[in-house]
């Protein structure tokens, strides 16, 4: 592809394309393309000018030669990529904010005043029949407002101000259907299937293979603690499954032979195999939007409480204009009041403010699945952490392997990794990892797995009982034994790693020592949520009391918990929550599920279990831990922006029912008053808040 570079500069470059025209679909090939090239962090493409702003790290190199190699018909992207981008719908309502703004005007500088009369009343009819609908069901809503403010203008002969209202009207119609749209297409879109590989049953054997291998009709097996990948029916194994994500149900479903699975569901306990009866992602996708425009309870409680003030406030102003008529015996200062309400705004900016809030952080690699979230995470003063890929690094590494007996470590790290690749866990993925460097390849040599949540894992090898997991799993539950005159090479274990203890036949066989660093930005995240409104930080953690306590003293920590079940963790969770107190719950593991469901925000590590992504209510990329203080921050404004509007609406349009009576202004001027600041307000609300600090 041919291109030149418009602008530089360290870890950004802004190229143009050498076309005259972009459509949406080869935009989102480009960005697609540009975001899988190595050392690329971020891709920003705009159709419109054929450009595209690259941010990088690295030499620039790598950047110009993939642009260099790359071509519309050879890129290969999922369709579903395409399909449900949301740049195509931007377009489309940009285009159609532009063509209401330039035909308002130009109807009227072109058309005689007779046609636009005309035009104005066939307008209205749509605003007037929405209002006697509302009044045939008995209720007097916003729909009964716009619609009597229309009618009395007309009756009046003051079709400039009716066309005026109707034209605000649409306007903001129009940016509310756009951000919400977006906001829920966004989101959706997020929450859609990222599952890149899956367990193939094969002539009775489980074999790894690439998601997009598999076909109808093939079979899947689907571990405790992993998303079921595709729709289809159950074949064999029991398990019990969570299909919040899908149908709203908060109680995992038992599922068995004969039982139909939905892909994107989460098998929290057991195991099943299924025969896949549909391998497309389009209809989870068109699921997920419908959930998510029809749950009330996603809803923040300021948003809803903003609706149904609205709609509770129309009565009252439709009250007020009787009043002043027949007090004032003037049409004029009682339609000054129908002209302003406060439920217009109110109805208007606060969905937006909350819509556009969600859109911002998934600017910033968050995705949040609904306004209340944002709302428990700002009034949230108590924050819980699990350690392992939490506080400590998200890519633990196996540092060393301690045989006991005269065992090959390669073999014993061989078969951790072939017990530890059915369970998502980090600790799981750097034994995995370990093994793949080495090139330890395996077949399937072990019996049906089981994965004791928080504890480890058990199976057979060659008739013989292996077991892999903590200190109490496999010493105190298990009861196995140090091999005699190993003690002292079991005393001599570095202290500064995590361990994992594999046994077999009740004897210890190996340990795995893993390094598992905290992160760099730790400390600094702990003062700075502090800083936001956070006054109780606490670590809970599977890990021994000298791990946990060191952690604590090194982060900063408030209260830390050793030795934890995920039981605890949801006990401790709710026992905050019992005495007042908003909680927002950090994990990343199957064991953190329980506690994540129970706090009031609960936030997932992106690369984590995909039980903890599905169940969080928020989810923040792995890569840094700054993200939970942009979150924080993020929530309080948006709380504070929530504030502003408030008084911003009740001060301005109160001053033009003041003015209006008082015969300051007329109809006309207070209406256009009344519907640019709410047109203002809607606009401002959808501004960046981090960007405004």
């Amino acid at each position: 592809m041919k291109f030149i570079i418009k602008h530089e500069t360290k870890g950004r470059m802004r190229i143009h394309l050498a076309q005259n025209h972009m459509t949406c679909r080869q935009a989102d090939i480009l960005q697609y393309y540009l975001e899988k090239v190595k050392n690329v962090s971020r891709v920003k493409v705009y159709e419109y000018t054929c450009d595209a702003a690259i941010y990088f790290t690295g030499a620039p190199e790598t950047v110009i030669g993939a642009v260099k190699a790359f071509h519309y018909e050879s890129a290969q992207v999922p369709e579903n990529v395409i399909e449900n981008s949301g740049r195509a719908l931007t377009h489309q309502f940009k285009e159609q904010l532009t063509m209401k703004v330039l035909f308002h005007f130009g109807r009227k500088l072109l058309l005689p005043r007779p046609l636009r009369i005309a035009y104005t009343i066939f307008k209205s009819v749509k605003y007037i029949y929405h209002g006697l609908k509302c009044l045939s069901k008995g209720r007097l809503e916003v729909p009964v407002l716009d619609a009597t403010a229309i009618g009395v203008s007309m009756l009046r002969g003051d079709f400039d101000t009716a066309n005026s209202v109707m034209f605000l009207l649409g306007v903001g119609e129009i940016l509310e259907d756009w951000t919400h749209k977006k906001s829920v297409s966004d989101l959706a879109r997020s929450m859609s299937l990222n599952i890149r590989n899956v367990w193939l049953l094969k002539d009775g054997q489980e074999v790894l293979v690439p998601s997009q291998t598999i076909e109808q009709g093939d079979e899947v097996v689907v571990h405790m603690g992993n998303v079921i990948p595709f729709d289809g029916l159950v074949t064999a194994g029991e398990g019990m499954v969570n299909q919040a994500s899908m149908t709203g149900e908060s109680i995992p479903v038992k599922k068995e032979n004969g039982g139909y699975v939905y892909a994107g569901t989460v098998v929290e306990e057991g195991e099943l195999t299924i025969k896949v009866k549909a391998v497309s992602g389009a209809n989870r996708y068109e699921k997920i939007v419908a959930m998510i425009e029809d749950s009330e309870k996603l809803k923040s409680g300021l948003e809803s409480k903003a609706e149904h003030l609205a709609d509770r406030l129309v009565p009252y102003t439709l009250l007020g204009t009787g009043l002043v008529g027949a007090i004032t015996r003037s049409a004029t200062k009682a339609l000054a009041v129908l002209m302003v309400d406060f439920s217009c705004a109110l109805k208007l900016a606060m969905p937006i403010a909350v819509l556009s809030a969600i859109r911002e952080a998934g600017d910033h690699y968050m995705t949040v699945k609904g306004g209340k979230y944002l709302e428990a995470a700002a009034e949230a003063t108590t924050i819980v952490f699990d350690k392992t890929g939490t506080l400590t690094n998200a890519c633990p590494t196996v540092k060393e392997v301690v045989t006991f007996d005269g065992r090959d470590p390669d073999e014993m790290l061989r078969i951790a990794a072939c017990l530890e690749e059915h369970f998502p866990h980090s600790m799981a993925k750097a034994v995995v990892d370990a093994a793949r460097k080495k090139h330890l390849e395996h077949e399937e040599m072990h019996s049906k797995v089981d994965y004791i949540v928080a504890h480890g894992i058990s199976s057979f090898i060659e008739d013989k009982k292996v077991i892999i997991g903590s200190y109490h799993f496999v010493f105190e539950d298990e009861k196995s034994v140090i091999p005699p005159g190993e003690e002292k090479r079991f005393d001599s274990l570095s202290p500064e790693y995590s361990h994992l203890y594999l046994a077999v036949e009740q004897k210890l066989a190996a340990v795995i020592c893993i390094e598992d660093p905290i992160r760099e930005e730790a400390g600094t995240v702990v003062k700075e949520l502090k800083a936001c409104g956070i006054d109780k930080i606490v670590m809970m953690t599977g890990d021994s009391e000298r791990t946990a306590a060191a952690i604590a003293r090194q982060v900063g920590i408030d209260e830390y918990y050793s030795e934890v079940l995920p039981e605890d963790k949801a006990a401790f969770v709710e026992r905050e929550k019992s005495l007042g107190r908003k909680v927002i719950m950090v994990g990343d593991g199957i064991n953190d599920s329980p506690a994540l469901s129970a706090a009031n925000v609960g936030i997932a590590i992106s690369d984590g279990a995909q039980i903890a992504r599905e169940i969080a209510d928020i989810t923040i990329s792995a890569n840094d831990l700054n993200e939970l203080v942009t979150l924080k921050r993020l929530s309080n404004l948006l709380m504070v922006r929530i504030q502003k509007n408030y008084r911003r609406i009740v001060g301005i349009n109160t001053a033009l029912i003041i003015l209006g009576v008082a015969g300051g202004i007329m109809p006309t001027t207070s209406a256009l008053l009344h519907n640019m600041s709410t047109l203002a307000i809607s606009l401002k609300s959808m501004e960046n808040l981090l960007e405004k600090e």
